[in-house]
Order: C-alpha cells, then structure tokens, then sequence
C-alpha cells in the first residue's frame, strides 16, 4: 500500500498518494481523468436538483467549486483544484463534507428525534449506497 503524508492545502497530491486516500476515506469516490469524482443516483428530478443545490451550498460556504453533471436521476461531482493543477487538501476536505451531508440518514444515526425520510418511493429523494 503506498503510503501518504497529508499535504499543504494547496499542494498537489501524487496519484498514487490520491487512490490510496480515497481507498482509506472516501471508498465511493474514484480517481479519473484527473479529477475526483461520485455518481449519486436519486429518484428523479426534484432528487437531483435537491443534491445539487445541497453541493451548491457546501460549495459556495467552502469557496471551493465543484464540476457537476446532472441529469434526470443522478448527480456526479467532479473535484480537482483548478489554481494547483490537480487535486489538493481542498478537494478532499469538499468531498468527505459532501459524502457526510448527502448520505446522512436520520433514521440511522443517535439522533432519535429525526426518524428520516418514509420508507416509501413517493418521499424517497436519494438512493443511498
């Protein structure tokens, strides 16, 4: 396994330095074409435009601004600091605050006061993995 040292937030990470991070804290993301990136896959549209406006707000708070591709029942997020040339602290501090708010489960966690979205299509916004 190659062995990381966590770097500047401007500093570029190496490849193999960005598959070994994402393997040990962002499994669902992968490396491609230079960027990182994940495909969340939603109900349909107001799914999407619910993620994407949720990724837009992460986004623009972080002041660090994501690709996006959109389509009818899906979102994928594309991450790579554009100033560097290649992915940095900034781009994984983005995706785990992404992961974390978007797959957050209500029902799932401590927090018994918030039972999460009905177990029924008509609710159901995002499909979690």
């Amino acid at each position: 396994m190659t062995q990381w040292r966590r770097k500047g937030k401007d500093e570029v990470y190496t490849p193999e330095e960005i598959e070994a991070r994402l393997k040990a804290e962002l499994p669902k993301w992968t490396f491609e074409d230079g960027w990182i990136r994940r495909k969340y896959k939603t109900s349909g549209w107001k799914g999407t435009l619910m993620v994407v406006n949720t990724v837009g707000h992460l986004a623009e708070a972080a002041w660090h601004h994501p690709d996006l591709n959109v389509s009818y029942a899906f979102v994928t997020v594309k991450l790579m600091n554009h100033a560097a040339k290649g992915i940095t602290e900034k781009d994984f501090a983005l995706a785990k605050k992404i992961e974390e708010v978007l797959m957050w489960q209500p029902g799932q966690d401590a927090e018994a006061a918030l039972e999460g979205t009905p177990d029924d299509p008509r609710f159901k916004y995002l499909k979690y993995d």
